[in-house]
């Protein structure tokens, strides 16, 4: 995907995956900083870690806590951090700038596959962990009246619930399971990535025939357990591919500075993700 959108603006780069283990986390980034590499992209479970180990952040890894982003910059003859794609010769002194794409990618995702506007919607979110703490956050930051949170480890819901109610004190935030009918259900957990997997919530909790709209951020496979009995319960139904394509996509922006090639890139990615 990130490759074929750099081919499609013309330039002479290429992206590479790299596995990198937690504890050299540090030491990675500062080594793709000192190689003069453009930027990264971070995924689990490097975002949150991620957030004290670059020199700045940008607003949206300052709201949603966590950097899946980085672009490598430096000061140019006016003392200006500057990306590095817009230097010949590489300063000396370079920085890491953190950046969050992941939040503005689900919401997107979600109104354009799914034809839904959250504001003033009753949401319930499965998974408190890295990807559905941001999910939560950006539910709420986009005007939903109720949340409910679903976790194994209540724990870390509750966490999630008493964040949310700090910033945005008039949103109604339950651990559990909605007695009434939902706008959308949201999955973050891992339930689905593999054949066999149970459902990612308790049915004797939750009527699936009770949702509007169901997002799983899963994307392969393309139809989870999930979305087939969501689909025929009626429900609307869209899988993470999107979500996966706009957060790159805006990456690939930051990077660049260029609007980046969506659909080339979306193209490639459903190829390469569904043969």
């Amino acid at each position: 995907m990130q490759n074929a959108g750099i081919n499609a603006l013309g330039l002479n780069w290429r992206y590479l995956a790299f596995e990198v283990h937690p504890e050299d986390l540090r030491a990675a980034i500062q080594g793709a900083q000192r190689m003069s590499f453009i930027g990264l992209n971070l995924t689990v479970p490097h975002k949150v870690l991620a957030v004290e180990m670059v020199d700045a952040l940008d607003a949206s890894a300052k709201l949603w806590g966590a950097v899946n982003t980085i672009r490598f910059e430096a000061k140019d003859e006016h003392d200006v951090w500057r990306p590095l794609r817009e230097f010949s010769d590489v300063p000396r002194e370079t920085r890491a700038q953190g950046f969050n794409t992941d939040a503005d990618a689900i919401t997107r995702a979600i109104r354009e596959d799914l034809n839904l506007d959250l504001f003033g919607k009753k949401a319930l979110l499965l998974g408190a962990g890295g990807a559905g703490r941001t999910a939560a956050l950006k539910l709420a930051a986009e005007g939903v009246v109720e949340l409910y949170l679903v976790n194994r480890t209540q724990a870390k819901a509750a966490a999630v619930a008493k964040e949310i109610q700090r910033k945005w004190p008039a949103l109604k935030v339950k651990i559990g399971y909605p007695s009434q009918r939902v706008d959308l259900l949201l999955n973050a957990t891992s339930l689905g990535l593999k054949e066999g997997d149970p459902l990612p919530f308790e049915e004797e909790k939750l009527r699936i025939s009770d949702v509007n709209a169901v997002y799983d951020m899963i994307y392969r496979p393309a139809e989870t357990r999930l979305l087939k009995i969501a689909k025929e319960a009626g429900c609307r139904t869209a899988n993470g591919l999107s979500m996966l394509l706009y957060q790159g996509a805006k990456a690939l922006e930051i990077w660049t500075g260029q609007t980046p090639p969506v659909q080339v890139m979306r193209r490639v990615l459903e190829k390469n993700v569904y043969g």
